[in-house]
């Protein structure tokens, strides 16, 4: 569906690797213009260059979404560079590795200043949809790092729930904000990844035996790939999603089905 997005403007965070980049060249493939934000500016600029070389309209910025102003101009900026804004992704996150703070800085705060900023301006322009990425961290606790498990290693408990906290906060988020804008225009929802072939998920995956186990985990066997998120995400920007709000999709080969 080429032209499905035609004509609306999209800000993707974490847009530099991964599944930002996934989502925003798939928007760009849809007919959207899109901003290309991350907090590694070489990589957004990367993602940006992909999309022109493919014929798409795109621009790039580097962005902390722990810092609320700076959020704030990036869907200023996003706006005035690509003459509107109609879709806004929170997708930048972390691992739990780096510990609390850092976890909530990035995965819930971060997705907070999205939407408080971002909401608002849909609305104001006419409406429009925002779509946040949790994890099925967000709808179910973890059982451990599968590199900690296949190595006999006890997991790192305070890794866990952070993780596990921040991602179960952007589902509170995502029904709250749906609720709040619903008469306004503006849909929110949230995709809830399973394990996904990106660079986050590389550093366990080379771990001898760990892929085998997270594979284990799906009930279709295998882990996901960044571009089945990205369809998911056109999806419910896209007017197909029209009566779409407030939802936690998982996207995660049945994992949170056992």
């Amino acid at each position: 569906m080429a032209d499905r997005l035609e004509g609306r403007v999209a800000l993707v965070t974490g847009a530099g690797s991964g599944l930002g980049r996934a989502m925003a060249r798939r928007f760009a493939a849809d007919g959207a213009a899109v901003m290309c934000a991350d907090i590694n500016e070489e990589g957004a600029q990367d993602t940006a260059a992909q999309i022109a070389e493919s014929g798409g309209r795109s621009s790039a910025m580097r962005l902390d979404v722990t810092d609320s102003d700076a959020v704030k101009g990036s869907l200023e900026r996003t706006d005035s560079e690509l003459g509107g804004l109609q879709i806004v992704v929170n997708n930048a996150g972390i691992g739990g590795a780096m510990g609390w703070d850092p976890t909530i800085g990035v995965n819930l705060s971060g997705v907070y200043y999205g939407l408080a900023h971002g909401a608002q301006m849909l609305a104001d322009q006419g409406g429009g949809a925002i779509v946040n990425i949790a994890s099925v961290a967000g709808l179910n606790a973890l059982v451990g790092s599968g590199a900690a498990l296949v190595a006999g290693e006890e997991p790192a408990p305070d890794r866990s729930a952070a993780y596990v906290a921040s991602k179960h906060g952007v589902v509170g988020l995502t029904r709250q904000f749906a609720v709040n804008f619903g008469q306004k225009g503006v849909r929110v929802n949230a995709i809830c990844p399973g394990y996904i072939y990106t660079p986050m998920t590389a550093g366990i995956r080379e771990r001898p035996g760990a892929e085998e186990f997270l594979q284990a985990l799906h009930p279709m066997g295998r882990l996901g790939q960044d571009e089945e998120i990205a369809s998911a995400a056109a999806f419910l920007v896209s007017d197909d999603a029209s009566f779409i709000t407030g939802v936690a999709l998982p996207v995660d080969g049945g994992y949170s089905a056992r």
